[in-house]
This record gives C-alpha cells, sequence and structure tokens, in this order.
C-alpha cells in the first residue's frame, strides 16, 4: 500500500513528508486509516536521536486512532469501519510468560515499537502514525468505546496508559494518598486518573503558580516542593509518587514524602539520575520503582474506563505541516498538555 508521512532524515533535520509503501495484509493483520495521531515526548527525543539508538530514517507517531480500511481472513476482532487505536507496540513474541499473562510491554525478547522497532518477519523497520495508513497485526490494535472522542484518544495510548499502569499495579483506589510530580502530558493525565480511581491527589511543583490548574485537573492541592517547612509537614503522607518529570532530576526531596511502604514510580526520565539518599528508603521500607507503558488488555481497560468516566487528555490539535513548530514549543513545556495530529491535513 502507498502512503505518506513526515520523517526525519537525521538527528538534525526537520521532519518532513516521505512517500512509502505498507505491507500488504498478512492473515492476522488489520489495515487502518489514521485520523489522529498525539505527539509524544519520545517522538522528539526518537527524531533527534536524544537516547543514541535511532535509525533513520524515523517516522515517529504512537498515539494512534483511525478507522479500519481491511482485514486479513484470519482477523476476527476487527471489521472494516471500526473506529480503533494504536499505542506504542506492534508485537511481541507472544509465547513468554509476560507476553502470556499481558505485559506485552516486557516480552522476555523484547516488544516491537510501532515506530522505530524492526518487523519480526522481514526485519523491515516499523514507521509510526505520522502517516495516512497503518498496517498492524490485530493483537495489537484496541477498540475505541464509544462515546470516546477519538481526536482526543490518542494520547490515552501512551501518556495515559503510562500513568494508568502503575496506579493500578500499586492498588491505587478510594482512600489512597496520590503524589504527581509534574504537570505535563503525563502528569496530567496521572492526576485525572487518579482522581478517576477515587485516590486524594496532590501534584508537587516548584512554585505555586500551578495551583489553580492542577485543581482544575481534578488535584486536591498544590504541594510546593521549594517550600522546606510545606514539605516537611508532608513527610510520610503519601502511599504512592508518580514521578512524571522526562528529564535528570533530584528523588531526595520525594523519598521521605512516602509513607512505610510507599512507593516513588519513576516514568518520565529515561537515563541517569542523580545521587539519592537511601536512608528515607530503608528506615521507612520505601521504595523506588520504574514503570514501562502497559499490556494491550490493560490499555483497553484504560480506554473502557476512561469512556465510563469522561476522562479525557486536553489537546491542541495541530496540522501535520506544523509538527517541527510543534516540537519546539514541547521543548519550551508551551502545550497545555497534549498536541494532536489532525491528519486529515497531511495530503497525499
Amino acid at each position: 500500500m502507498k502512503t505518506i508521512g513526515y520523517a526525519a532524515q537525521s538527528a538534525t533535520t526537520p521532519l518532513a513528508p516521505l512517500r512509502f509503501e505498507r505491507r500488504e495484509l498478512r492473515p492476522n493483520d488489520v489495515a487502518m486509516e489514521v485520523l489522529y495521531c498525539g505527539i509524544c515526548h519520545s517522538d522528539l527525543h526518537a527524531a533527534r536521536n536524544d537516547w543514541g539508538w535511532s535509525r533513520y530514517p524515523v517516522m515517529p507517531g504512537h498515539e494512534i486512532v483511525g478507522r479500519v480500511t481491511g482485514v486479513g481472513n484470519e482477523v476476527q476482532r476487527h471489521k472494516v469501519g471500526d473506529m480503533v487505536a494504536v499505542g506504542c507496540m506492534v508485537d511481541s513474541c507472544q509465547q513468554c510468560d509476560q507476553c502470556n499473562q499481558g505485559e506485552e510491554q516486557y516480552c522476555r525478547a523484547g516488544n516491537t515499537g510501532t515506530y522505530g522497532g524492526r518487523d519480526r518477519i522481514t526485519g523491515e523497520a516499523t514507521f509510526g502514525g505520522y502517516s495516512k495508513h497503518l498496517v498492524t497485526r490485530e493483537e495489537f490494535v484496541l477498540r475505541v468505546p464509544p462515546g470516546l472522542d477519538p481526536a482526543r484518544t490518542g494520547p490515552l495510548l501512551c501518556a495515559g496508559i503510562t500513568t494508568f499502569s502503575p496506579l493500578r499495579h500499586w492498588g491505587v483506589g478510594p482512600g489512597s494518598r496520590v503524589g504527581v510530580v509534574g504537570l505535563g502530558g503525563l502528569g496530567h493525565m496521572a492526576v485525572k486518573l487518579a482522581a478517576g480511581l477515587g485516590a486524594d491527589v496532590t501534584v508537587m511543583s516548584r512554585s505555586p503558580d500551578k495551583e489553580a490548574d492542577a485543581k482544575a485537573l481534578g488535584a486536591h492541592r498544590l504541594l510546593v516542593s521549594a517550600d522546606a517547612d510545606a514539605m516537611k509537614k508532608a513527610r510520610s503522607s503519601f502511599d504512592v509518587i508518580i514521578d512524571t518529570v522526562p528529564v535528570k532530576h533530584d528523588l531526595n526531596p520525594y523519598l521521605p514524602l512516602l509513607d512505610i511502604d510507599g512507593t516513588l514510580v519513576l516514568v518520565g526520565q529515561l537515563g541517569p539520575m542523580p545521587e539519592t539518599n537511601m536512608v528515607p528508603a530503608i528506615t521507612g521500607r520505601r521504595r523506588i520503582a520504574g514503570s514501562l507503558i502497559g499490556g494491550i488488555a490493560q490499555t483497553q481497560e484504560l480506554l473502557d474506563f476512561c469512556a465510563a468516566r469522561n476522562i479525557l487528555p486536553d489537546c491542541e490539535m495541530i496540522r501535520m505541516d506544523q509538527i517541527n513548530e510543534a516540537f519546539e514549543r514541547m521543548e519550551r513545556a508551551d502545550v497545555r498538555y497534549r498536541f494532536v495530529i489532525d491528519m486529515a491535513s497531511l495530503e497525499g
């Protein structure tokens, strides 16, 4: 299938149109027309090779919503015309213990990324959702529930599941005390989802400027991390803290805020962190953990949960040809809180 998308040819070149071919349908494949695609900070990192493993050309996009245009002859879960979604993965071994328990993101053989990965059959590079069309095996295609706005569903597939998964894993519900560090694309979803699960939610920020925004998203209060007295009073007051900060930063202010057996979960920074004083961890049986997106079943659970409770990300819609400007704005944190590309704007 001939199609078009936007790709980076190197770490220093802007994204630009690229014509290419999607594979012909395999028996278990679903083909879709991409209608909307969210923009993740990971897209920017991959395009600019910030992690050192990008292979060019890079066509980002793993917050994808579209309509089914064709199915292979063995497909049973989806049909032509269905509204569907694809997140960060398009394949895994489907045989290991992690895949068998619905944790494909931790596939022992490594999951196949929606972009920047390698097709498990042909070895060809995978291209993401900054494109007109997508072809993916049916096990990794999700159902968009009726009532969930397709134009705002995309960010749930990365920002949403990245924060929902640790909230579910650590049993957050009514009575839970949840802190959220950072109020960007990930942070604003962590607030909405924790509040939706019935938790008492506190946003942590270096200044009081975000208090109104935090409360509008569903937080009960804002804790100013630069206020030494406030931080001291907040010690041992959280069961779970979701840390969404996407750069190297100090964890020492946050560990003492956890109660005994509390967990600080890192979902933002993928790389080195400063030295951490482990005294609070040992004296309070506190944990530092990480979490990677979520499995396919849990992502579907998230979509159904958000549809039932009308939880959606706050989005700014852009045209495909505004992608490079959006990347620059994202670097400046000049977005509230997630960009989404209207793929109808991509000609060709």
